[in-house]
């Protein structure tokens, strides 16, 4: 295929830079529809009932004021509070007491003596078990309703301005994941030459920098988020270890561990392995850097896996490795994307067969998000009346038709591949139609005294010369334009997309939403026997080991359920252990012992969801708790299950 002539009318060197100028723009225009049309994030928890209840007016004043809710959740000091008509504190002001028992999940706080009569506010906050913070308010009265100071609270935990700043560093995060991954699997994988391209490196290390900021502010802003909503509580180093003891704390910590790893990599690839020339040695290279890249991927992509909606719900065993591989499938494909994008603008010499290299990873990843990605639909939406009724499914279905009309910009992007001419030979065609007047002389270097300034000023201008020439001949060819626009187009699409999967990232599930408007049980519900409650005293022997382990087992049957751990110490107060950990077995069929390893919710509360159990009988359920470095004890008790 030979190359046209240069276009004579509007300089095509514009009509790029100016559509490529456009992103930006559609940047700012997404980042304003998300935050203006994403109320705060929603999540799995959500307040079931109370005692006394909303609206409700009392003769005498109650010892305490209890909340139940439909999952775990982690509370404070501050979680509830009850304030008199004046707005003072009507509560002992501490820490709520978990006094969950079976499958119900239930706080109170005790409350003063001698209350008058009035309207009593109470304000809760709390985190689910999936990271996202809940709030609510409401009112009850003793003796008869009067008026109040108080004002409900309006805004949601995770709203106001910390919270808008949560939400882009959220999808920053995202869109830093997807350049650093998908960047450096194009450079590996379709074009390797292009690790010593000034633009591709340039991608991958903002990719990097934005994922490591991002990452950072999160951590920062994660007790503001999920608590006080003031900018000046990032800094509380007290809140910050809170924080660290959380599930969404230690990804986050994490996350930025494995990205020293990737700095390691991006210097690996754009240092020692864009120099090198030997064949033999690069390809042995390109195989470790694949295989150590690939492992920190995936490592990163778990951070997301292991503390949010994948890591609670049903068959979390599962959920989290498919979560993984979307997010990697995702970093591939739109990664690759914005690659492709920045070497067709920015580089003049990436060749036809790299970009076909590329066409064959989007069709892989397509796949693989195709699979993942109904698995996690059925998971989270589960019925067509969530699917539809719902703020999650209907974000579900924006997502699909994003998907499909990048698909087809896709499918113009493929037939310009394939009259893709290389550049090379499309340079060697234009040189020979082109007149040797277009160009000015190249002086070939400078005499020996001119002075090293004049030198330095002639190389420049050579270097204008040799770009503008290789621009003007890559403008000039009409395949490669139509190629470059519609990859625009595409990259326009993703950045959108990936904006609506970061709203859904932040919504409660159309299944849990769907389950706890109506209290239907969910459709994959185990056989269940009945909810198990165990109480198990023990000593470890050592200063402060005594005390009592509580276990809920809810449903109590066969399949998936809810495990819950509470540990007494001899006072009754909630007490904090160095380890926990479980194991079920089964003597009459020799199943087991199945580990389970909870996570801690609050002090004194471990959790863990998704516990399988594979057939009813009674089973021998093993408690190991350590209360220092050498004090242990490990004890058990048999219960029925199914």
């Amino acid at each position: 295929m030979s190359a046209t002539a240069p276009y004579a009318g509007p300089s095509p060197i514009r009509r790029p830079v100016a559509a490529a100028a456009l992103l930006p723009a559609l940047l700012s225009l997404v980042f304003g529809l998300l935050l203006a049309g994403a109320g705060p994030a929603s999540a799995h928890a959500a307040l079931t009932g109370s005692d006394p209840q909303d609206g409700a007016v009392v003769d005498t004043a109650p010892k305490e004021v209890t909340l139940s809710f439909s999952e775990a959740i982690a509370v404070g000091d501050d979680s509830i509070r009850v304030l008199d008509p004046s707005g003072k504190r009507a509560d002992t002001e501490a820490e709520p007491k978990d006094l969950s028992e079976g499958g119900t999940v239930r706080y109170g706080v005790a409350l003063h003596s001698g209350l008058p009569d009035g309207t009593y506010t109470v304000a809760w906050q709390a985190v689910s078990a999936d990271s996202h913070p809940i709030s609510g308010a409401f009112t009850f009265s003793i003796g008869a309703p009067s008026e109040t100071t108080v004002a409900v609270p309006t805004q949601e935990a995770g709203g106001g301005p910390v919270g808008v700043v949560y939400d882009i560093a959220r999808y920053a995060a995202y869109a830093g994941f997807v350049l650093l991954v998908g960047g450096s699997a194009f450079v590996l994988i379709c074009w390797q030459r292009g690790a010593a391209a000034l633009p591709m490196q340039r991608l991958v290390v903002r990719g990097w920098l934005t994922l490591t900021a991002a990452t950072l502010a999160m951590l920062l802003l994660r007790h503001p988020y999920t608590s006080s909503g003031k900018f000046a509580d990032a800094f509380d180093l007290a809140g910050l270890q809170s924080v660290l003891d959380t599930k969404p704390g230690a990804a986050l910590v994490s996350r930025l561990l494995l990205l020293g790893a990737a700095a390691l990599f991006i210097a690996v690839l754009f240092g020692t392995y864009a120099r090198r020339e030997d064949e033999r040695e690069k390809k042995d290279l390109t195989f470790g850097l694949a295989v150590g890249g690939g492992v920190v991927a995936a490592g990163i992509a778990a951070t997301w896996a292991m503390s949010e909606h994948a890591s609670t719900g049903i068959q979390t065993s599962i959920a989290m490795p498919v979560d993984v591989a979307h997010l990697l499938a995702v970093a591939a494909w739109l990664g690759g994307l914005a690659s492709l994008l920045v070497a067709l603008y920015r580089t003049p010499d990436i060749g036809s067969a790299a970009v076909r290299r590329f066409s064959a990873v989007a069709f892989t990843s397509v796949v693989v998000l195709a699979a993942t990605g109904i698995y996690q639909s059925w998971r989270q939406v589960g019925t067509w009346s969530a699917l539809t009724g719902t703020r999650y499914g209907q974000l579900l279905i924006l997502k699909v038709a994003l998907i499909g009309v990048l698909l087809a910009v896709a499918w113009f992007s493929r037939r310009w591949t394939g009259r893709l001419t290389d550049p090379a030979a499309a340079s060697e065609e234009a040189s020979e139609e082109e007149p040797e007047s277009e160009s000015a002389p190249e002086p070939e270097g400078a005499p020996a005294d001119v002075d090293p300034e004049r030198a330095a000023q002639l190389a420049r201008q050579r270097a204008v010369v040799t770009a503008t020439k290789k621009k003007r001949i890559r403008d000039a060819d009409p395949e490669r334009s139509g190629l470059r626009r519609s990859v625009l187009a595409e990259a326009a699409v993703a950045v959108v997309l990936l904006a609506v999967t970061t709203m859904l990232t932040s919504t409660e599930p159309g299944r849990t939403e769907e389950e706890a408007a109506g209290g239907a049980p969910s459709a994959s519900a185990p056989a269940a026997g009945g909810p198990v409650n165990l109480s198990m005293p023990f000593d470890t022997g050592g200063q402060n080991g005594k005390g009592t382990v509580r276990i809920d087992i809810e449903p109590g049957g066969t399949g998936s359920n809810d495990l819950h751990v509470w540990i007494d110490g001899s006072d009754g107060k909630p007490m904090d252990v160095p380890e926990l950990k479980l194991a079920l077995t089964l003597e009459s069929k020799d199943i087991g012992p199945l580990p389970v390893v909870p996570d801690r919710l609050a002090e004194g509360h471990w959790s863990a969801s998704g516990v399988q159990i594979p057939m009813a009988g009674d089973w021998k359920i093993d408690v190991t708790v350590r209360t220092s470095d050498i004090d242990q004890v490990t004890i058990d008790k048999n219960a029925k299950i199914g």
